[in-house]
């Protein structure tokens, strides 16, 4: 630092204004407050026609203005490193003294809309916000800005030095309220903060159901249209997409989530019994029948009756399921009395309906009357954005059965099960997980721990003819994938565990085109 000679005056308000800095910064309530506060400080004592803070986003690569003091005219504006008076400092980390800011070709005065007549009346002195991390590594987070009156150089570089200090006892606050930014950033993306709403995305969300990709959440937004009303649904989709826990999420939020949620799958009975199975029979209808049984429909009464593999039902027990949808009235098998029902139903099949229309193995009237609300649940491959949370979540629900102590899947692995075309869908995931928990003795799930139907040739990435510069760009990348994993996407925090800076971690998730946001949601899901 300069030796200058500083009047006393100026140098006891210097004195005041670090001791007041030092007493009144620290976790006493909102930090941005704290430093609006501090800025404040800063003009009353020292004449100072304005204050700024900017902090550097490294999702955006560009300094924000996120604290100022002194301006009725302020603007929302960003800087790019480099441009500009505040960019320069940004990008060289060097302050810069301005002594007259109409001189100065690099002050683009774009935040504050000073005048001609301010701007030839106010110099403007910008310093660097440096923090250093664990290891003594320093970066730049921001700049602080002041505009001042005027004066002689050696005024304005006792003040510039006067600052550099200031900077210095604030670059932990400053690093505070630049992490704060990006977690509500993460938090944001994760949906656990609220943005200012948007009727077009009334997006419903389940704690029982992971939806990252867009055809499920379109899937679980029509689950929040139909919820809440009466109306029969019809789930299709292959098999294994998930078709009973989605039953259950329309259920959980009907008016009815307090009454039975009833289930059967047609196709796990023998015909002649599925009659009895719906509609219950009295003592002595058939052989076997010692004695009186309700029926599903009787069990469901107030609640929800889900009946999976609709398809399979015989011609006979169509007919009285349409009966009992239509009537909302049953008959126990060997009885002449009717029974009133009060069920939602809602129905599921993987068969194509309309193929079985033609055959005449469907009845028109029974496939109108359950094909209400139809929603069409897609199949694993056509929403890949969904393998790898589902894929993390298998992970941990079956090391935490099975008492091992799998952590991550590999960057391989993880490219293997993002390109196999899953035919099994959500249930075949499952159980490729248990399989791969189970064989894995350490730490991460590799690609050798999958099973044979994933290891083909262009899913395996095993190829040995890597050169040197590749092996460790992909060694690189996968310890990203790791600390992402870890931090639930947030890169500040990947940041600290990789001992890096958070710009180096920000230029090597863009370089690697990873997504922080889809490692958000893996940890949050309770089950598939």
């Amino acid at each position: 630092m300069t030796r200058l000679a500083i009047s006393s005056e100026k140098q006891s308000a210097y004195f005041q204004t670090l001791v007041r800095i030092v007493e009144e910064i620290g976790p006493r309530g909102s930090m941005q407050s704290g430093l609006k506060s501090l800025l404040r400080t800063l003009c009353e004592n020292h004449g100072y026609k304005r204050a700024l803070l900017t902090i550097f986003d490294p999702e955006t690569n560009s300094l924000k203005l996120t604290v100022t003091v002194g301006s009725q005219r302020y603007s929302e504006v960003s800087y790019q490193p480099g441009q500009g008076v505040t960019g320069q400092v940004m990008d060289s980390g060097e302050s810069v003294i301005v002594p007259v800011q109409k001189d100065d070709p690099h002050f683009l005065n774009l935040a504050f809309g000073r005048t001609k007549e301010e701007m030839s009346k106010l110099g403007f002195i910008c310093v660097p916000v440096r923090h250093a991390d664990d290891n003594n590594q320093t970066e730049v987070l921001g700049t602080l800005s002041v505009d001042v009156p005027a004066g002689t150089q050696e005024e304005l570089e006792a003040d510039c030095n006067f600052l550099q200090v200031v900077a210095s006892l604030v670059a932990k606050e400053v690093a505070s309220l630049q992490e704060e930014m990006a977690m509500q950033r993460h938090l944001l993306a994760q949906g656990m903060t609220q943005e200012p709403h948007d009727s077009s995305d009334d997006t419903f969300s389940h704690p029982n159901i992971i939806a990252a990709s867009k055809p499920m959440r379109m899937v679980l937004q029509q689950v929040s249209q139909v919820g809440p009303s009466r109306a029969t649904v019809l789930l299709r989709g292959e098999s294994g997409t998930g078709k009973e826990l989605l039953a259950e999420a329309i259920h959980s939020v009907s008016p009815r989530k307090n009454k039975p949620l009833i289930k059967l799958n047609c196709a796990a009975l023998p015909a002649e019994l599925i009659e009895s199975e719906l509609f219950g029979h009295v003592k002595g209808a058939f052989t076997g029948a010692v004695s009186s049984k309700k029926g599903l429909f009787e069990l469901a009464d107030g609640g929800t009756l889900f009946l999976d593999e609709i398809g399979e039902l015989s011609l006979e027990a169509q007919a009285k399921l349409l009966r009992a949808i239509q009537e909302r009235e049953i008959q126990r098998i060997g009885s002449e009395q009717t029974i009133r029902v009060d069920a939602r139903l809602i129905t599921a099949t993987n068969r194509s309906l309309e193929q079985m229309l033609e055959d005449g193995t469907l009845r028109e009237d029974l496939f109108y009357r359950i094909n209400v609300f139809p929603i069409f649940i897609p199949p694993l491959r056509e929403r890949r954005l969904d393998i790898l949370p589902l894929a993390e979540h298998f992970m941990q629900r079956f090391s935490e059965e099975y008492k091992k102590d799998v952590k991550r899947i590999s960057t391989p692995a993880i490219d293997m099960l993002q390109q196999y075309h899953w035919p099994g869908n959500v249930r075949e995931l499952g159980n490729c997980m248990e399989r791969a928990v189970l064989i894995c003795d350490e730490e991460v799930i590799r690609t050798y721990h999958l099973p044979p139907s994933l290891q083909t040739a262009e899913s395996s990435a095993t190829d040995t003819n890597l050169s040197f510069g590749e092996s460790v760009a992909r060694f690189e990348q996968e310890l990203l994938v790791d600390a992402l994993k870890k931090a639930r996407g947030n890169m500040l925090q990947a940041a600290r565990d990789l001992k890096a800076s958070y710009r180096i971690i920000n230029y090597k998730v863009k370089k690697y085109h990873l997504d922080p946001k889809k490692f958000a949601v893996g940890k949050s899901r309770k089950r598939s």
